[in-house]
Order: C-alpha cells, then sequence, then structure tokens
C-alpha cells in the first residue's frame, strides 16, 4: 500500500471537489511546483487510490428516474453463491452500486431504473435468473438529502498525519 503524505492528501481533497482542475491550478493549490504535482498525481493514479474521473451531474435534469435501495439474502451462504450473484450484479445496467454486507442481509444494491415499473420488471428478471434471492426489500428514494463524491479525508485520518495538511514542504 503507497504510503500517503500530507502533499498527497491535499491532492486527493482538492480532486474529490474540482475534478475538472488543470494540473497547473492543482499545483498552485497545494503549494508545489508543476512537475513534482504531476509524478505525485501520477503515482496515485498507478497505485490505484485515483481510480478514475467524472461529472456529477443532476440526473433529474437529464432524464425522468426513479432510483430504489434494495436489500437482498440469499439462500445459500456458499462462495460460489456469492460469486455468481456478484458476477450477474456487475452486468446489470440498472444496478449503479453494490455492496456485500454483514448484520442478517447478504446485499445492498443501488438501482436506477425510468420508474417503479421497470425497477419491478429488472427485479423480477433477476429473480427469474435463478441466483438464490431468497428474499429482498425495496427503498423507494423519495428526494437526495446529502451526496458526496468522497468521504471527508481530514475526518478519516484524524489523528494518522499532522494536523496541517500543508506543512509539509518537500516536493
Amino acid at each position: 500500500m503507497l504510503k500517503l503524505d500530507n502533499r498527497d492528501l491535499e491532492i486527493l481533497k482538492v480532486l474529490a471537489e474540482e475534478g475538472r482542475i488543470s494540473k497547473a491550478d492543482l499545483a498552485k493549490r497545494i503549494n508545489l511546483s508543476p512537475s513534482p504535482c504531476w509524478k505525485r498525481l501520477e503515482r496515485l493514479e498507478a497505485a490505484g487510490i485515483i481510480e478514475g474521473y467524472g461529472a456529477r451531474f443532476s440526473l433529474k435534469n437529464v432524464a425522468p428516474h426513479v432510483t430504489v435501495f434494495v436489500t437482498l439474502e440469499l439462500e445459500h451462504h456458499r462462495a460460489e453463491y456469492f460469486q455468481a450473484f456478484e458476477r450477474a450484479i456487475r452486468n446489470c445496467d440498472e444496478v449503479v452500486a453494490c455492496w456485500a454486507i454483514g448484520g442478517g442481509l447478504d446485499y445492498l444494491m443501488q438501482t436506477v431504473t425510468r420508474d417503479i415499473d421497470s425497477y419491478q420488471r429488472f427485479m423480477d428478471a433477476l429473480l427469474d435468473r435463478g441466483l438464490g434471492v431468497v428474499r429482498y426489500f425495496t427503498y423507494v428514494v423519495t428526494k437526495p438529502v446529502k451526496q458526496s463524491a468522497a468521504p471527508a479525508l481530514d475526518m478519516l485520518l484524524a489523528g494518522m498525519l499532522g494536523t496541517d495538511t500543508t506543512a509539509d514542504n518537500s516536493e
């Protein structure tokens, strides 16, 4: 695992909020010359810490849709059943995120479809695939309350690094 210093964390924080920032502006923001900044950026990408870049957009201004969270329980709790389910879910356009979870249920899925009818058709088709889904619960999103691109790094790393994330002047 790549050891991150304060400069790396500053790069990540800026990019989480301003993904379209130019490399030159990024270097200025973190008080580093362009060449070392670009090298750090490449290192973070190569290590898989930066997984990609994308735009956040208002889906409600693009197309009618419904977001539904679904908890699922599989009938059999053996590795081959989990693997088969996960392979199938990776190929479902309706599923925008899926997590394996603990605490009595097996998965939490986030789906986006045109409407409730298309969501139910998706679920019926999923159940017909014989993936061992024994039970599922549907939670329709009525409005977004908070959506963040990334969690607050300062909160997650409290105490691991110095609290002054700009103090590291090494390039």
